[in-house]
């Protein structure tokens, strides 16, 4: 079982308002916040973000380098992509894939891919 997953963000008020609706959607709720960070918790496993130190922003995150290329979660059902899909889609947030959505993981896998503000890419996969 994953403990927790830390991920230092450019821009926390922006990484906030991107995954603070995303992450409670799935029943994740706010465990901890400071000055320079907050956490969303699930059951036991609890993702973390934090504002990057000025002197390291110099060089941006891109997922194709060594490092976390994307992060996936489990969704209720296809009906449950499908509200995701289409609140992604109100709040201006581009669908990766658009092209092959709903099935850019292949002809059974039902998921959909977008970014948060770093680019970090984001799935989410009904069962």
């Amino acid at each position: 079982m994953l403990h927790h997953v830390e991920i230092y963000v450019s821009n926390l008020k922006e990484t906030i308002s991107f995954w603070d609706w995303f992450l409670k959607e799935l029943g994740y709720e706010v465990f901890q916040k400071w000055d320079n960070g907050i956490s969303l918790k699930y059951q036991e496993t609890y993702i973390v973000f934090v504002q990057t130190e000025q002197r390291f922003l110099d060089v941006p995150y891109h997922r194709c380098r060594t490092g976390l290329n994307h992060l996936a979660f489990h969704a209720k059902s296809q009906d449950h992509v499908d509200e995701i899909t289409l609140k992604l889609k109100e709040k201006g947030i581009q669908i990766l894939y658009l092209d092959k959505h709903p099935y850019a993981g292949g002809e059974d896998y039902y998921a959909v891919f977008f970014e948060d503000p770093d680019r970090i890419k984001v799935e989410l996969v009904a069962p």
